[in-house]
């Protein structure tokens, strides 16, 4: 079978809600990152066969195929394509499992998978609020609802459904989310991100600039203690979540580019890593969030791997619940998993998360020397991606 490559990976610093990137247009920053990937990869313009985009919030600034807004708001032709890809969290992840599966089947030679959402310009859950507010039915339906009688559907019922089946406390919790932003205040502060941070202008909700340049992840707390994060209430009583342990509402873009090995040879391009491994998994969608954990075990027997075998992990801190669960479940190395912090700190911009994890990924495999990397992500619906990469 032909093989993809890694050959380009860029993101945005992640900005908070009302924030740093506030007022960028979701197209604007998304054809921003576009201009980015290209000249970092050198290739021709011209020459890419498809742009692929995870959003989430597909509606108001990021409706009607916001993929292709973002290409006519870049330098890219108009000859270039480009479609949208909804996997709730897992979109871009999902995108380049598209675009890698495009290079691999032989029709695609350079294709650009990547992710955007502006989390302050359109709300989570406006796709299914809107609606309602307009005297229009639910998205669930009638046949969902009598399979799943007195169900609820909902991500911060599911992260508390997954703490309470893995026995896992809160105290727990709170110091796998103080770790994550001792990690990123470590990652940032050493230029760990300087690699795959594309500086982009300082844009507040108001519209103003201040003349800076954005490359600092707004998210992370460098005042961080493990008493504050202690002291945060309960998202719900008798739980063991807080607003502390939950991932971060976010602004950004990030992507990659993939490369077939004739594109490699043409364009004299680099590869950074080589996809190895990719697959999705359909799971409960009441408990919703564990997916991962069985979605890893079986990317894992598919592709000849044992979980000692991979040097570095990404699992999306989506709830601080769903990546400590599934370190007890694999047996994973807890010094490998999310070595740069993860979304507790850095911000979880939904459908742009794919990509903006595998960008962090393949720059920490080349910092740390490693071969294998697997990255999940907990999607909604009850889905899970798992991609393996290795290093070149």
């Amino acid at each position: 079978m032909a093989q993809a490559y890694l050959v380009a990976t860029a993101r945005t610093a992640g900005g908070r809600k009302g924030g740093r990137l506030a007022g960028w247009h979701p197209a604007d920053l998304g054809g921003f990152l576009l201009d980015a990937l290209v000249a970092r990869s050198g290739v021709d313009p011209a020459a890419i066969e498809d742009v692929i985009m995870g959003c989430v919030s597909q509606a108001g600034e990021q409706a009607i195929n916001i993929a292709r807004n973002c290409v006519l708001s870049s330098g890219l032709p108009e000859s270039v394509p480009a479609t949208s890809v909804d996997r709730q969290c897992g979109s871009s992840q999902q995108a380049l499992h598209f675009a890698a599966q495009a290079v691999m089947s032989g029709s695609m030679d350079v294709v650009i998978a990547a992710g955007v959402e502006h989390m302050t310009r359109v709300p989570m859950g406006m796709t299914a609020t809107v609606p309602l507010k307009a005297g229009m039915g639910y998205y669930i339906g009638p046949r969902m609802k009598a399979k799943y009688p007195g169900e609820e559907f909902s991500q911060f019922k599911g992260a508390e459904m997954v703490a309470a089946k893995y026995g896992l406390k809160r105290d727990e919790l709170d110091r796998f989310a103080f770790e994550s932003h001792q990690r990123a205040i470590r990652a940032s502060r050493e230029g760990h991100f300087a690699g795959e941070i594309v500086p982009v202008e300082v844009r507040l909700a108001d519209g103003s600039g201040t003349g800076e340049m954005h490359q600092v992840d707004e998210g992370i707390r460098f005042e961080a203690t493990l008493e504050g994060i202690q002291g945060v209430k309960l998202l719900q009583e008798g739980g063991c979540l807080t607003a502390a342990t939950a991932s971060q509402i976010c602004d950004g873009a990030s992507g990659v580019m993939v490369a077939s090995e004739q594109a490699v040879k043409t364009f004299n391009l680099k590869p950074l890593a080589r996809i190895h491994h990719m697959s999705v998994m359909g799971h409960d969608p009441v408990i919703m969030l564990e997916a991962p954990i069985p979605a890893t075990a079986r990317a894992l027997k598919k592709a000849g791997l044992a979980i000692g075998d991979i040097d570095l992990f990404e699992v999306n801190e989506a709830f601080a619940s769903i990546p400590v669960a599934w370190l007890q479940a694999t047996g994973a190395d807890p010094k490998r998993l999310n070595v740069h912090g993860g979304a507790i700190a850095l911000g979880h911009p939904l459908g742009a998360s794919g990509t903006k994890l595998m960008t962090t990924l393949v720059n920490a495999l080349h910092q740390r020397g490693g071969r294998y990397a697997l990255q999940t992500m907990c999607e909604g619906g009850g889905m899970a991606n798992v991609t393996i990469i290795e290093k070149l």
